[in-house]
C-alpha cells in the first residue's frame, strides 16, 4: 500500500503545482503527514463546492479541486460526542453506553487500553496531537478539580500535543487547556464548576438579560452563566482570567495548530484540528461580521473557509505539500436555531445547508450524517468526485493500512480499509453502513431502511424532522435523496434484508 502511495505522489505533482504552487514535487521517502480538519454543525449544502449559491467557500472549493470530493460519505451519528467517539476508536457509539452528547464537566469516554486514531500514527513513529474541541470527556469522574492537571485527557489516549476546550462553547467552563493544565490559571482565582446548582457570583443569562449580548433563544438551556456576554449551559465561577473572548477562539485555535506544523514540519506527524464553526454560539470575529448576509451562522462558515485556507497556505509555504494529505469534514448535519438568536434563521436569505438532503443535526434521515468531505494532498486524484460509500470511523483502519500498524481482535471493530477510496482511486467503498440518530438506520447501495421507533418525529426546538416513525421505512436514494417517498411496504425483501443486517449488526461482541 505504501508503494501505491508513493506512485500516487508521482502523479500528483503536476495537480499540486496547482494547489501548492511553491511546492517541490521531489519523490519523498517520508511518511505522509496528515492533518484531519473537522468542522462542527457544517451541513452537506454549507459549501459551494456542494452547490451553495448563497454562500460561497473560495478555500474549501480549492480544496475539494485539488484533491477528491465524496457525495456518499457520513459520520457514524446525527450529534458531536458520538462521532468523534467513532473517529477516536473506530467503533459504532451506539454499542457503548454514554456515549451521547457531553456535559461540559463528563468523564473521559475514550478507552485508554484500546486502539484510538492516534494511537495508530504512534505506531508508526509519527508526533501526534489535537487543536481545538475535544468533548470527550476528561478525568475518571464527573467532580474534577479544574485548578490542577485535569487527567486522563487528549494526551492518555494517544495525543502527544493537546490544546483544547473541554466540551462545546456553549458549555462550562470556558477554558483552554493545554494538556492537562487550563492555561493562564491563577491558583488565588480558583475555577469552580456545576451543572446542578448555581455557584459563584457570576450573573446568568436567565436573571440578567440585559447583560447579553447575544440574547437565547426559549427553552434551550443557554441561560446559565453569562460568560462574554453569553449565556451558557452550566455554571462557573472563577477563572476569570482563563476565559476565553469567543471572537478570538477561532484564530487562537490557528495559532497554535500553525506553531505546531511548523515545529514538527521535519517529522511525521498527525494534526486533529477541531473547529469549532459553525456550532453555537455563533461569535465569529469583526472582520467576518455581516460579510455573509447570513447572520452570524454563514460569517462563522467564512471564518471556517478563511482558516482552512490559511492552514493550505503554511503547509505550502512550509514545503510540505508533496508529502502532505489534508481531510476536510464535519462531525454531524446542520442546525439553525440551536440555542440564540444570532440571524441563522431570520436572515437565511434562501439557502440551504442540508442541500437536498432532509432533516439535519439529531436526524436519522440523511442531512444528519451525510456530510462534506474532501480529501487533498499526496497521493489523491485531484479534481475527482467519489460516490464510495465511506464513514469518518474508517480513517483509522484505512491508515493503519497505509502504515502497516497492528489492531488486535476486538478493537475498532466498526473500522474499515478504505485507504485507495480515501485517495480516490477505488470506486468501491463500503458494503453498507448503519447510521446513528437514537433510532438505526441502515444504507445498502441504492437503498436506506430506518428502524420502527417512539420517538418524536419532529424537534420543534431545533425545526428539524427526526426522522422517527412507528413503522418500517425504505427510501431509494438513487431516486429519492430527500426520502419524500416511503416505499417499505413495496419492498418487504428489501426491508427483511436491511433488518437482518441491522439484527447481526446488534449481535456482535
Amino acid at each position: 500500500m505504501w508503494n501505491k502511495l508513493k506512485e500516487g505522489v508521482s502523479l500528483a505533482c503536476i495537480a499540486l503545482l496547482f494547489f501548492f504552487p511553491r511546492s517541490l514535487c521531489a519523490q519523498s521517502s517520508q511518511q505522509p503527514n496528515i492533518i484531519f480538519i473537522y468542522a462542527d454543525d457544517l451541513g452537506f449544502g454549507d459549501v459551494s463546492a456542494y452547490g451553495a449559491t448563497r454562500i460561497h467557500t473560495p478555500n474549501l472549493d480549492r480544496l475539494a479541486a485539488r484533491g477528491t470530493r465524496f457525495t456518499n460519505a457520513h459520520t457514524s451519528s446525527a450529534t458531536c460526542t458520538p462521532s468523534r467517539f467513532a473517529l477516536m476508536t473506530g467503533t459504532y457509539p451506539w454499542r457503548k453506553q454514554g456515549t451521547g452528547v457531553l456535559p461540559g464537566d463528563a468523564a473521559l469516554i475514550v478507552p485508554t487500553d484500546k486502539i484510538t486514531l492516534p494511537q495508530v500514527f504512534k505506531q508508526a513513529g509519527y508526533q501526534t496531537a489535537i487543536v481545538g474541541k475535544w468533548h470527550l470527556g476528561l478525568g475518571t469522574q464527573v467532580e474534577k478539580d479544574w485548578n490542577n492537571a485535569v487527567k486522563p485527557g487528549p494526551n492518555e489516549v494517544g495525543l502527544d500535543y493537546a490544546f483544547i476546550f473541554p466540551a462545546t462553547a456553549d458549555r462550562v467552563p470556558t477554558v483552554f487547556l493545554e494538556n492537562h493544565d487550563v492555561v493562564a490559571l491563577d491558583k488565588d482565582d480558583p475555577i469552580e464548576v456545576d451543572y446542578q446548582k448555581p455557584v459563584g457570583n457570576d450573573p446568568t443569562g436567565k436573571d440578567h438579560p440585559e447583560l447579553l449580548k447575544m440574547r437565547s433563544s426559549p427553552d434551550h438551556g443557554h441561560n446559565q452563566t453569562i460568560v462574554n456576554g453569553i449565556g451558557r449551559i452550566g455554571y462557573m465561577s472563577g477563572g476569570y482570567q482563563t476565559r476565553w473572548v469567543d471572537e478570538e477562539v477561532s484564530t487562537t485555535f490557528l495559532t497554535v495548530a500553525q506553531q505546531y506544523i511548523k515545529e514538527n514540519k521535519d517529522n511525521p506527524f498527525f494534526l486533529y484540528f477541531a473547529l469549532t464553526e459553525p456550532h453555537v454560539p455563533r461569535m465569529p470575529a469583526t472582520r467576518f461580521k455581516g460579510k455573509s448576509g447570513l447572520g452570524y451562522r454563514g460569517d462563522a462558515i467564512l471564518q471556517l473557509d478563511w482558516t482552512v485556507g490559511e492552514l493550505m497556505d503554511q503547509v505550502e509555504s512550509l514545503g510540505l505539500a508533496d508529502n502532505t494529505i489534508i481531510i476536510f469534514t464535519s462531525d454531524n448535519g446542520p442546525v439553525l436555531d440551536d440555542g440564540y438568536e444570532d440571524g441563522a434563521v431570520t436572515q437565511l436569505n434562501g439557502h440551504t445547508p442540508a442541500g437536498p438532503l432532509r432533516g439535519g443535526k439529531y436526524s436519522i434521515f440523511e442531512a444528519g450524517t451525510r456530510v462534506p468531505f474532501i480529501v487533498a494532498g499526496a497521493g489523491v486524484n485531484s479534481g475527482a468526485v467519489s460516490e464510495a460509500l465511506v464513514c469518518q470511523m474508517d480513517v483509522l483502519a484505512s491508515v493503519n493500512e497505509l502504515l502497516g500498524g497492528e489492531i488486535k481482535p476486538g478493537e475498532a471493530m466498526d473500522s474499515q480499509p478504505m485507504w485507495d477510496a480515501f485517495l480516490g482511486k477505488a470506486s468501491n467503498g463500503r458494503e453498507y453502513l448503519v447510521e446513528h440518530a437514537g433510532s438505526l438506520g441502515v444504507i445498502k447501495g441504492e437503498w436506506k431502511y430506518i428502524e420502527p421507533s417512539e420517538g418524536p418525529a419532529y424537534a420543534k426546538l431545533t425545526d428539524i424532522e427526526l426522522g422517527n416513525a412507528p413503522k418500517a421505512q425504505l427510501y431509494k436514494l438513487s431516486e429519492d435523496l430527500g426520502e419524500k417517498h416511503n416505499i417499505a411496504e413495496e419492498h418487504p425483501e428489501i426491508v427483511k434484508e436491511l433488518t437482518d443486517i441491522l439484527a447481526e449488526e446488534r449481535a456482535k461482541k
